[in-house]
């Protein structure tokens, strides 16, 4: 926020449900939102049945505490079958990964972080960070990464971006 960039979040149905009020602070704040599962699963190892529950779920709960469903979708760990693919495209869900891992979830120093994400960033690119964490996560790298992660990029030139935005897609359908 006091950098004035907007981001994407792809939220985890379980954590849409314990904290609403977040959900609801991501879009008056002007930020994206995608789907990331319910439970943050891992999609290649689900029946179609538990893989359908996974964005339905999500999405329902997105709908009750925004009032819309987003048509993105970041699958956890980057994991999904073609099959998957298909079923999304018939629910008009757009699958977006990324190809900029801060790789922050390892509880990594806002030095590991900045170098992580700055030395790979290039025009287009979707860098991927972590709001949330498993229990015992520490993600206060990223927290500490991101002012200079952001001065170094506008600095550098880059016009810091939301998904939508970005692919020229809507955001919701």
């Amino acid at each position: 926020k006091q950098k004035e960039v907007k981001a994407t979040f792809f939220v985890v149905g379980t954590r849409v449900k314990d904290h609403p009020d977040i959900v609801k602070r991501i879009i008056q704040e002007g930020h994206a939102l995608g789907n990331h599962s319910y439970n943050h699963a891992n999609f290649s190892k689900l029946t179609d049945d538990e893989f359908h529950n996974q964005i339905i779920k999500t999405d329902s709960l997105l709908s009750i505490h925004t009032g819309f469903i987003p048509n993105i979708i970041r699958p956890p760990y980057g994991n999904i079958s073609e099959g998957q693919i298909q079923w999304l495209a018939t629910q008009n869900k757009k699958i977006v990964n990324w190809n900029v891992d801060s790789l922050d979830w390892k509880g990594l120093s806002a030095e590991q972080v900045s170098i992580n994400v700055l030395s790979k960033v290039r025009p287009g690119a979707i860098v991927l960070q972590h709001s949330g964490t498993g229990k015992g996560g520490d993600l206060s790298g990223t927290v500490n990464a991101l002012p200079k992660i952001i001065d170094e990029l506008k600095k550098e030139g880059y016009r810091l971006v939301t998904i939508p935005e970005l692919l020229d897609i809507p955001a919701v359908d």
